[in-house]
């Protein structure tokens, strides 16, 4: 899934967030205190943070027909 531009539920911008929020928690840091720092408050925006799962690399395999 690709991280959609705005958020579903208020239409906040958020996709510019992503790949720091990525690149943070892959060095281990805890992702509570990253969405905390980027500014993150609403419960809906982090929900889209949290339940993201990269599947356009899985997906781009694949041939097109």
């Amino acid at each position: 899934m690709i991280v959609p531009v705005r958020c579903f539920s208020c239409g906040k911008p958020i996709a510019h967030l992503y790949e720091e929020f990525k690149e943070k928690t892959a060095k281990g840091e805890n992702p509570k205190e990253v969405l905390d720092k980027l500014g993150m408050e609403r419960y809906c925006c982090r929900a889209i943070f949290l339940g993201q799962v990269d599947t356009i690399d899985l997906a781009a395999q694949f041939k097109k027909y």
